[in-house]
């Protein structure tokens, strides 16, 4: 038992002290993940192909556009499935939502019947508007990025729970980092999923303090 005692103690003293300081003051020091973009249009216009709504709003979204034919997208797909979508999609408000033009319902319903097969897709929706609609919520997002003519695009993006785009001012590579090229197997497994989870800490701490104040 004095032998343990020692040894804890002198693991503790071999920390690194601001991260004693860290864990005996218990506060918030993470990096936030910056906002790039305020108030993304809201998907008012859209719904899945059982006429279910799905919004931005209180929901932390990845989101994605797929296109007339989003079978040609199946391996950028894959990718945020196993590197994304499986890990995180236990977090209560998580949800990855594609805006998909009419007429490529059945098409998408191949799709995500294909990745049933990484992770139940319950919360991976598919949503349907016109091309006019997806073109403005595209640009909403206000990134550098160019929307495909068939209303695709090969980037993903992070919307947070006040339908703001969320992302990088300073990445090493880009600069400002709007969104994740989910062609990148490395950049998804990489950087979105460093982000992810900074946003997903994010929320975790804010229920956590909101759980304390309740309790006082």
């Amino acid at each position: 038992m004095q032998i343990r005692k020692y040894l804890v103690l002198g693991i503790l003293f071999l920390l690194p002290l601001s991260m004693y300081i860290f864990f005996a003051s218990g506060k918030d020091n993470f990096g936030r993940l910056p906002v790039l973009t305020e108030s993304i249009t809201e998907l008012d216009n859209f719904a899945t192909a059982t006429n279910e709504q799905v919004r931005f709003k209180d929901h932390i979204t990845v989101l994605g556009f797929f296109g007339n034919d989003p079978l040609e997208y199946k391996v950028n797909a894959y990718n945020l499935a196993h590197k994304i979508y499986k890990k995180n999609r236990e977090f209560k408000d998580f949800q990855f939502v594609f805006v998909m033009p009419k007429g490529s319902e059945d098409a998408s319903a191949e799709l995500e019947a294909r990745l049933n097969e990484i992770a139940q897709t319950d919360k991976w929706k598919f949503v349907f508007g016109e091309p006019g609609e997806i073109e403005k919520v595209f640009n909403s997002l206000n990134s550098d990025y160019i929307l495909q003519p068939d209303h695709s695009s090969p980037y993903v993006f992070i919307i947070d729970k006040d339908a703001n785009l969320r992302g990088r001012n300073d990445d090493e590579d880009v600069g400002k980092l709007y969104g994740f090229d989910a062609r990148d197997f490395a950049e998804i497994n990489n950087k979105m999923g460093d982000d992810v989870k900074v946003i997903l800490a994010e929320y975790r701490l804010e229920l956590k303090k909101y759980k304390a104040d309740r309790e006082i």
